[in-house]
């Protein structure tokens, strides 16, 4: 509920801290007094239109800030978490508003938009006028408000369900159907791809197995290489097995005995032995690993045509297995495509079947809440002279492209005030007074499932008086049972039914004059009613009616 509403610098408001409670509050006083300004200063605070005239004469700014103390659970908590701000019982709007007509707008201390302030006071306060173009003269909650009567929370979340089902499904299809167009303009690719890169077959890790024996093969050729070098300088002509042999020849030429020749002679036969097993050594060894270019070649060809495929497709050898069955993968969802895309239309047609069963069970609920809603609203329409108006619920059906998931119709509130005319827009046809007494019985009616927690009336009993009043009275006094009330009234026998009441009033102050609102005592509130009964001039009997309507409220 609103638990306190503080107003500085606002038309003929120079300070005012309105402390609420809950139930039925009542707020009179002669016509003039300001009684307009406090529903527009609270208008500011949820996030209405904001007019330089507004900010009281020679003020820099106004300001006006709303407690509020919701229920626990009530959606407002749940739309400032989206929003990110924090909130621990209460819930302050604040509203400034700049002589040059510019405004700021905050909830508990956090600069917001006008937009978000206006959608979070809508969730917490409902205005009810003789030009009321919001609450229940806003035909987008007119079905919410029917399905809350009729208790059909349960069919309507089915329906949800079916539709997000329904929703996903078709996405699903278009995404599919999608998937494969894209794939058929790229078909005459994939399949020569997929056939090159099936003819090369990369495997994992191969570069690094290739690159590892094209070094092996490498360094085995130049060791061969060397071995046959090497082979060689002792072999050929002039090499040193043939010095060897020439140098041991000529030392046995010389007679014999010859005893000085004897050690060279055996050195030289150590050194014929050395080289000759060197020569077997090095031929074993070039026997061994003699080089093959053809396994060379081989291995680089193959390393050589695996960073050509890599380049060809802007990725690395070792991702080519991957790309290979990506490509391979999207060939076959190409060529399954078609079958694909027929159990995904088959999909949607059964989750088309779905929502439209389930739609159409809730269609025939809200037709019988209709009925029910209709038939309670005309038994409110007698007491509050509105007697000749009827009362309509409209239920259109929607084509199925606008189906969505609060149903497959709109709803709408219409009423004809006058018998022979065609119900129309509740806001398009009843006069001020009559819209509000309207609004009021819809609001009776409705009680029970509407989520906002404080109703504001203004002038509703507007044109009426007698017993018209009293049922205005009396129907304010149920619905402040459930939930805090507020009544701009200038009716005697609705201000003795409010549980609070306030006056409010002109006077002319040391900055000029200024609106005043007291709450009054029991003496007071008599007065103020006997004031309201008689006019000016508060007779015994203006006071003696007053308290009779006190003691009855």
């Amino acid at each position: 509920m609103l638990v306190s509403l503080s107003i500085r610098d606002v038309v003929l408001i120079e300070r005012l801290d309105l402390p609420l409670g809950p139930g039925l509050t009542a707020l009179t006083g002669e016509t003039g007094a300001g009684k307009s300004i406090l529903l527009d200063s609270l208008g500011l605070a949820l996030g209405e239109r904001a007019e330089a005239g507004l900010v009281r004469q020679g003020a820099a700014q106004a300001s006006v800030t709303a407690t509020f103390a919701p229920p626990k659970g009530h959606p407002a908590f749940d739309r400032l978490a989206e929003h990110g701000i924090a909130a621990e019982g209460e819930i302050v709007l604040r509203r400034v508003l700049a002589a040059d007509g510019r405004s700021k707008a905050f909830v508990n201390d956090e600069a917001v938009g006008v937009g978000f302030l206006r959608r979070l006071g809508s969730l917490l306060v409902e205005i009810e006028g003789q030009f009321a173009q919001t609450g229940l003269a806003d035909e987008a909650t007119h079905a919410g408000l029917l399905d809350a009567f009729g208790g059909l929370a349960p069919l309507r979340a089915t329906v949800a369900g079916a539709h997000a089902s329904w929703r996903a499904a078709r996405a699903a299809l278009t995404d599919a159907e999608a998937a494969v167009a894209a794939a058929r303009s790229e078909e005459a690719f994939l399949r020569h791809a997929v056939e090159e890169l099936r003819a090369l077959a990369p495997e994992e890790g191969e570069e690094e197995r290739l690159d590892e024996e094209r070094r092996r093969l490498q360094q085995s050729e130049r060791a061969a290489e060397s071995y046959a070098e090497a082979l060689a300088a002792l072999t050929r002509q002039r090499g040193v097995a043939s010095a060897l042999r020439e140098a041991a020849r000529a030392l046995e030429r010389l007679p014999r005995p010859n005893e000085g020749t004897e050690a060279p002679l055996a050195a030289i036969g150590r050194a014929q032995d050395a080289v000759a097993e060197a020569e077997t050594l090095l031929e074993r060894l070039l026997a061994e690993s003699g080089p093959d270019p053809a396994a060379l070649d081989r291995t680089e060809e193959r390393l050589f045509a695996l960073r050509a495929m890599a380049r060809k497709h802007h990725t690395t050898v070792a991702d080519l297995p991957a790309l290979a069955r990506s490509l391979a993968e999207r060939l076959a969802e190409l060529e399954a495509g078609e079958e694909r895309i027929a159990a995904l239309v088959a999909a949607v047609e059964v989750a088309r079947t779905n929502y439209r069963s389930a739609a159409a069970a809730l269609s025939a609920a809200r037709a019988e809440a209709a009925r029910r809603l209709d038939r309670a609203v005309a038994k409110e329409l007698g007491p509050l002279r509105l007697e000749k108006a009827r009362f309509l619920t409209e239920l259109a059906p929607l084509p199925e492209e606008s189906h969505g998931p609060g149903g497959a119709e709109t709803v709408r509130f219409l009423v004809a005030m006058n018998p022979g005319l065609p119900p129309a827009p509740l806001a398009r046809t009843a006069s001020g007074g009559e819209l509000a007494r309207l609004m009021l019985a819809l609001k009776v009616v409705l009680a029970a499932g509407a989520p906002t927690p404080t109703l504001v009336f203004d002038e509703v009993d507007s044109g009426v008086g007698g017993a018209t009043a009293a049922a205005v009275g009396e129907r304010l006094a149920r619905l402040a049972a459930t939930r805090q009330v507020l009544v701009v009234t200038h009716s005697p026998q609705v201000a003795a039914k409010a549980a609070c009441h306030w006056r409010v009033e002109k006077r002319a102050g040391r900055s000029g004059t200024v609106t005043l609102v007291t709450p009054l005592d029991a003496a007071a509130r008599r007065e103020e009613i006997a004031r309201m009964l008689a006019g000016e001039r508060v007779t015994d009997a203006a006071r003696a009616a007053a308290e009779s309507l006190l003691a009855a409220g």
